[in-house]
């Protein structure tokens, strides 16, 4: 699945959870990962504090 980063430390990943696909929005703090949220939607991200311009797909596929 796909993997994008903010500056600000904010990880957005494209996941299944119970066959539903969602967004999961963790924020990476010192080098662990916090959970946000999940959103079903693009349209979402902003109530998780999520700035569409500001991310970069990460190809390196870790969180």
């Amino acid at each position: 699945m796909a993997i994008w980063r903010a500056p600000d430390g904010i990880v957005v990943e494209a996941i299944v959870l119970d066959d539903r696909p969602l967004l999961r929005i963790s924020q990476d703090i010192g080098g662990r990962l916090y959970l946000q949220g999940y959103c079903a939607g693009v349209s979402e991200l902003a109530a998780h504090g999520v700035d569409l311009a500001q991310l970069v797909e990460d190809d390196r596929r870790t969180a």
